[in-house]
C-alpha cells in the first residue's frame, strides 16, 4: 500500500511542480501540463515508470472518462457562447483530435519498433 501512496504523491508532487514554475516563470501553459512534461523528462532519464507509478497510472487511466465530467460540464454551461462560436469550437475540435491521433498512432509505431515488431 506504501508504494501506491508514494506513487501517487509523486504525481501530486510533479503536478505542484509544474503549478510553480508555470507562475514563476509565467508561462504560457498550464502549470499541470508543465507538471507532466517534467514528470515524462523524469522518467525518460530513469528509462523507465516504476512499477507502483504504473500501477497508479492505469487506475487513472482506467477512469479517465471521470476526469473529463468538468469539461463537458463546463460546454454545456456556456452553450450559448458555443453556439455563437461554432466554427473555431469545430475546427479546433477538429484539428486537435487529428493532431491527437497522428501523434498517438506517431507513438505506438515508435513503441512497437522498439519491442522489435514491425506490423502496424
Amino acid at each position: 500500500m506504501f508504494p501506491v501512496l508514494l506513487a501517487f504523491a509523486t504525481l501530486v508532487l510533479f503536478q505542484l511542480a509544474g503549478e510553480f514554475l508555470a507562475r514563476w516563470l509565467d508561462l504560457p501553459l498550464p502549470g499541470a501540463v508543465v507538471g507532466m512534461i517534467l514528470l515524462f523528462v523524469a522518467l525518460v532519464i530513469r528509462g523507465q515508470a516504476p512499477a507502483p507509478l504504473r500501477r497508479v497510472a492505469s487506475g487513472l487511466l482506467q477512469h479517465l472518462m471521470l476526469l473529463l465530467i468538468p469539461i463537458v460540464s463546463g460546454v454545456v454551461m456556456h452553450t450559448e457562447r458555443v453556439m455563437r462560436e461554432w466554427w473555431p469550437f469545430l475546427v479546433s475540435n477538429a484539428v486537435g483530435g487529428a493532431i491527437t491521433l497522428a501523434v498517438t498512432a506517431i507513438v505506438l509505431r515508435a513503441m512497437l519498433g522498439r519491442k522489435g515488431t514491425d506490423n502496424v
